[in-house]
């Protein structure tokens, strides 16, 4: 159902709105159990709008099924909107879901109604109930398609808005340029999601992150919000990027509040094992702790390799700048830099174990003498 934006003037745009809300619930998600306990078809690998002997692929696809509409109240005045919905599940433990609606309208009612999705509606609340019932269907007929699900789902929400710019009989589409030339500021306003006119320093501020392959086409690049100015072929892929590069976020955010508990329990532990006797408990501990971060290791690069770009460089540049610009490289580097710091720990706990054992062994040979030499004294007294 297309939502209609009445203006004085002539409908000039047409696309689509779309809401990508991302749950992280578990360590793995097994697809082929899950497919069969869902209704969900393997999703096709990423199209290029361009013609490359390359192509992008995913190195486990994702499967995709259907989502009941979501309802959302215009309020007073306005009709209610109807959004057409899919769920997605990534085998590194991601549900993605996408709620799209078509709408027509001028440049200033899609400002309107980006600043209305953007910061008034809680996506997230209205739409994991819907997908724990999913899942906990999926789970009561294959137990084993969630490994290790999380007690606490961490979430992303994210908005991308779809201007059609599609060659019609009576014109050709207009330039990107044109179009970043004479509505910049409500491009500005529509990634940021702001219902008033942004300086010239911030329109720029947001415009320095877009790219193009083509004269027609525009994707403008925000940490909350994304502009598509395509047909709706070239915005698929995208549209596909984005949510990966989205996935990628809720992952290493995962990984980072974990580490951040573990390095924690780490600290605490060396406080209270400073006195010698409990400093042999350092081995077990150390030994879990590397075997923590091995775990952690081997899931962040599966989540960080389960895509790959083969040879196309448009795709690679349009998935590096909507991760820098959502903060993937960010929290990447943090998780390095905590993987590192657990890494030093475990040496250093298995440094401490070590000089304790050596002095321990020390004290042993020092009684064993000490033992000898009263047993020689009284031998020769006697």
């Amino acid at each position: 159902m297309a939502t209609t934006m009445e203006t004085p003037a002539q409908t000039s745009l047409s696309g689509s709105v779309l809401v990508l809300i991302q749950f992280d619930v578990c360590e793995e998600l097994r697809l082929d159990q899950l497919q069969q306990a869902v209704d969900a078809r393997t999703v096709q690998q990423p199209k290029i709008k361009h013609s490359v002997p390359a192509y992008v692929r995913y190195q486990r696809p994702p499967v995709v099924g259907p989502l009941d509409p979501l309802i959302l109240s215009g309020g007073e005045r306005a009709e209610k909107q109807v959004l057409e919905g899919e769920i997605k599940y990534y085998d590194y433990g991601v549900v993605s879901v996408i709620y799209q609606l078509a709408f027509s309208g001028d440049w200033e009612s899609l400002v309107q109604l980006a600043s209305r999705w953007v910061w008034d509606v809680d996506f997230a609340a209205r739409v994991e109930p819907i997908v724990r019932q999913r899942l906990n269907s999926a789970v009561a007929r294959h137990p084993d398609a969630l490994v290790r699900p999380y007690a606490r789902w961490l979430s992303e929400d994210y908005f991308i808005f779809h201007v059609r710019n599609e060659e019609a009989p009576q014109a050709a589409p207009q330039p990107a340029s044109d179009v970043m030339r004479d509505h910049g500021l409500e491009i500005a306003q529509i990634v940021r999601g702001d219902r008033q006119r942004l300086s010239p320093g911030e329109c720029a501020e947001v415009l320095q992150s877009r790219v193009s392959y083509y004269d027609t086409d525009l994707a403008v690049i925000g940490w909350n919000a994304a502009f598509l100015l395509d047909s709706n072929d070239g915005a698929e892929s995208a549209i596909q990027l984005l949510e990966y590069a989205n996935s990628q976020l809720l992952e290493f955010r995962h990984y980072d509040e974990l580490l951040t508990g573990i390095l924690s329990n780490v600290y605490d532990s060396l406080e209270q094992n400073r006195t010698f006797p409990l400093r042999w408990r350092m081995a077990r501990r150390a030994m879990r702790l590397h075997t923590v971060l091995l775990d952690i290791a081997e899931l962040t690069e599966r989540a960080d390799n389960s895509i790959k770009f083969l040879s196309d460089m448009f795709a690679a540049r349009l998935y590096r700048l909507a991760a820098t610009k959502v903060g993937v490289p960010d929290y990447k580097d943090l998780v390095a830099q905590k993987l590192k710091t657990a890494e030093d720990l475990y040496h250093d706990m298995i440094e401490q174990f070590n000089q304790s054992r050596g002095f321990f062994l020390e004290v042993v040979v020092v009684l064993i003498l000490l033992i000898e030499l009263v047993y020689l004294f009284l031998g020769k007294v006697v």
